[in-house]
């Protein structure tokens, strides 16, 4: 099993920043994959990065490419989800994800957060 906890979210006016966090624990070592989802108001659960830690390599989901970035400074334990320029589009639940070796899921990963709330105010 792999828990994860998201933080960092909040209300934030557009033109704003925030800067989401997730931290797993438990069996961690099987984790090849971490991501961002986020399910806005009306719409289904959308993709927003990843990160690959074979290789370290990252990828954004073409709508959010040049506002929103992911990176890690400890694999496989925590990532992060810098996002700039908010628009109140970009209000709703965001999800971290783990994919880990054997374990399916939803788009590939087998555990999810709880979420946390991101709310972009015009």
């Amino acid at each position: 099993q792999v828990q994860l906890v998201e933080s960092g979210g909040g209300s934030v006016q557009a033109g704003g920043s925030l800067r989401l966090s997730c931290v797993a624990s438990g069996r961690t070592f099987d984790n090849y994959a971490m991501a961002w989802f986020r399910q806005t108001p009306g719409k289904e659960r959308d993709f927003v990065a990843n990160i690959r830690w074979g290789g370290g390599t990252t990828n954004v989901a073409d709508s959010l490419k040049g506002r929103f970035t992911i990176s890690s400074d400890n694999p496989k334990i925590k990532i992060y989800l810098q996002m700039m320029n908010l628009k109140p589009d970009d209000t709703g639940v965001y999800y971290c994800a783990a994919a880990n070796y054997g374990v399916p899921g939803p788009d590939g990963y087998g555990y999810w957060g709880q979420g946390t709330q991101v709310t972009v105010s015009s």
